[in-house]
């Protein structure tokens, strides 16, 4: 998909660039067109309010003329002399006007002509009314030069101003298409910018749709890991716990092993010793001594055989109970180590598997204090609650970082396994120079759990 997607960007990309720089063509083309339109329709209306000014400048000067001839007021020249004045103005307004519209400059040169023989026509009547020629200026009045020059100067503006009208007609029509052409190229544009829009919509679908395929994929792959992972954790922790019961029955096997075989050869010896002690009597000294010394021999490796039975499998947990147990085991461990031991150990009612745990979770404890913790004193206490026991076995010894504590350092892997496959929870708090605290959480068995409630006082 992201091969397909690749030459859709590379379209994608430069109509998108193309359709920009048209709209900008074509903005600037029908900007440019309209400016000029407009400058067009600007100078058009100025020919013609110039051309209807001169009209109006010609008028007033004749009707300044002609009150002057009837009257022969003076007044009358005040209009007529600046009626005269601005038209020169006009005149040379609109020269600049059509100097470079050479169409139109022939009519603009009539028209001068015709207002310059109007103005010379006028002139003349003017003249002969001051000097007061009657029979020349009714001469002049009586034909009809005035009237044909005035006729003339109408028919030439009438021209010139339906040009600058028709120039005006055509920039409006050129802004017209103008606008048109800007109305095309922005709807033509705005279906390009669809198109690609529309294309970009279907592309991002289309990696959205990959996308979530592959993650899709990835969360199978991963959630069948996990899968794996469990299984393979709960293969683990089931070996590791039937290796851990299989631990325990070859204990309990050795130790009976060793209690019954070895105790019955042992016991044997020393009574075959006693037997051939009493019938030597005390005729040999030296072999009355070596038997003394067979027969304190012979006691010490049943001692010794007593401690590795108890470590191997606490006879005393099965005959006296969990905490008789544990008192004898803290005992013993402060008589060879030379740690204070205190105990603060309460009845608890739980399976002999329980009860086993327990008392593996305060040995191996014991044995991690004495091998590391340079204690001076231990706390053991065993406190049992409604629906579970509680373990603490604390010390006050140099303490360790359980975070930059190896898993399987001090046996903490087997503890906690041990106590989790009995359905527990186990917690290590300690810190460098702080000793170290070991909790255990243990439930009760359902069984010993209803016979303890049955049995718990109602008090009102």
């Amino acid at each position: 998909m992201r091969w397909f997607a690749i030459p859709k960007m590379a379209i994608s990309l430069p109509l998108a660039v193309l359709a920009a720089l048209t709209l900008i063509g074509i903005n600037e083309a029908a900007y440019n067109r309209s400016t000029r339109a407009n400058a067009s329709i600007a100078t058009a209306q100025q020919t013609r309010g110039a051309i209807n000014t001169l009209l109006q400048y010609t008028l007033d000067a004749e009707t300044g003329q002609r009150g002057y001839l009837l009257t022969g007021d003076t007044r009358y020249l005040k209009p007529y002399d600046i009626a005269i004045a601005n038209i020169s103005t006009v005149l040379d307004d609109l020269s600049r006007f059509y100097e470079l519209d050479k169409a139109k400059q022939a009519d603009f040169t009539a028209l001068s002509g015709n207002v310059s023989r109007k103005l010379g026509e006028m002139d003349v009547t003017v003249r002969l009314r001051k000097q007061a020629n009657e029979d020349a200026l009714k001469l002049v009045l009586t034909t009809d030069v005035g009237k044909e020059q005035m006729d003339a100067i109408r028919l030439q503006s009438r021209k010139l101003i339906d040009a600058s009208t028709r120039d005006m007609e055509l920039s409006q029509a050129e802004i017209t298409r103008s606008l048109q052409l800007s109305r095309l190229g922005i709807a033509a544009i705005a279906l390009a910018a669809l198109m690609a829009f529309y294309m970009y919509l279907r592309q991002t679908s289309a990696l959205a749709r990959a996308g979530q395929r592959e993650q899709d994929s990835l969360m199978r792959e991963r959630d069948m890991l996990e899968q794996q992972v469990r299984e393979r954790t709960a293969s683990l922790a089931e070996l590791a716990t039937h290796l851990q019961m299989a631990r325990e029955d070859e204990r309990g096997h050795l130790a009976r092993e060793l209690h019954d075989e070895l105790g019955a050869l042992l016991t044997a010896a020393k009574l075959d010793v006693a037997r051939l002690k009493s019938r030597l009597g005390v005729e040999s000294a030296d072999v009355v001594q070596r038997l003394q010394h067979l027969t304190e021999t012979l006691n010490s490796v049943i001692a010794l055989k007593r401690r590795i039975i108890e470590d191997l499998r606490p006879s005393s947990l099965t005959h006296l109970g969990l905490v008789a147990s544990l008192e004898i085991l803290a005992r013993e461990f402060s008589e060879r180590s030379g740690i204070e031991i205190v105990t603060n150990l309460e009845d608890v009612e739980l399976d002999e598997s329980h009860q086993l745990t327990v008392f593996r979770l305060v040995q191996e404890s014991l044995t991690n204090v004495g091998k590391y913790a340079q204690a001076r004193r231990v706390e053991i206490r065993l406190q049992n609650l409604d629906n579970h026991i509680e373990l603490d076995v604390k010390d006050d010894g140099q303490g360790f970082d359980v975070l930059l504590t190896r898993p399987a350092t001090h046996g903490l892997a087997g503890m906690r396994h041990r106590v989790e496959a009995a359905g527990g929870r186990l917690s290590v708090v300690s810190a460098k120079g702080e000793g170290a605290r070991i909790s255990a959480v243990l439930p009760r068995s359902p069984q010993l759990a209803q016979a303890a409630s049955d049995h718990t006082p109602v008090h009102t």
